[in-house]
């Protein structure tokens, strides 16, 4: 757990500390969100209908983007062959990458998001739910990711080609994203959907940081 506390912090802090990638994958969000009403129309109840889907499609594509610096600065200088032949299993330093990857991406997307809610008039008593899906879907974003960042690693066009391998595992959680959102308008509620999005990061919790690390040791062999 120390070496596993060690790596979370050195990445929180190269995050921090370069700033650019954070504030691009922020910067990023925003601007998708404030674009899609004048492509759209400006009438409150067309954006308050498609709120949900605007937030959580703009939430997708900005974890695409954050994907390159994942693993591929440490190729790039040789820390990820040091990180492979440590002590600490390879499926722990990747579970270590992602959270702090989830940190300094997820977390900080799902905490702007009620106000871009407002921005594009969602229904007030629907934000909890988009918030709480956020919570639950954004970390199985940088767990799937993470598969699509290995596989891609030392690719000649990594984004494209892990953009491709990515958004298809993407649309369950888009899809029951959204719909948390749309049932809260509705009588059905959206206990069922969050439910769905907490059980995909569950699932994704064990099983990609398996893949993840098979992956990076092809990629160094």
């Amino acid at each position: 757990m120390t070496a596993f506390l060690g790596l979370l912090r050195r990445d929180i802090r190269l995050a921090l500390r370069q700033g650019g990638d954070v504030g691009l994958v922020l910067g990023f969000f925003v601007l998708t969100v404030l674009l899609f009403p004048f492509g759209v129309g400006p009438e409150p109840e067309m954006l308050g209908r498609v709120a949900g889907g605007i937030i959580w499609t703009a939430a997708l594509l900005a974890a695409v983007l954050s994907l390159d610096r994942m693993f591929a600065a440490d190729h790039a200088d040789g820390e990820l062959d040091l990180i492979a032949q440590s002590p600490m299993p390879l499926e722990l330093a990747v579970l270590a990458k992602v959270t702090a990857h989830w940190l300094t991406s997820g977390l900080p997307l799902t905490l702007m998001s009620p106000l871009l809610a407002v921005f594009v008039s969602l229904d007030p008593k629907a934000i909890p739910a988009l918030v709480a899906g956020l919570l639950l879907g954004t970390p199985a974003l940088s767990l799937l990711g993470a598969i699509a960042a290995a596989l891609t690693l030392g690719a000649r066009r990594p984004g494209v080609l892990g953009s491709m391998l990515v958004l298809p595992l993407y649309l369950p959680l888009l899809i029951f994203g959204t719909g948390a959102v749309e049932a809260t308008l509705t009588a059905d509620g959206p206990r069922a959907h969050l439910l769905l999005l907490g059980a995909l990061t569950v699932a994704a919790l064990p099983l990609a940081p398996l893949a993840t690390a098979a992956a990076l040791r092809q990629a160094l062999e």
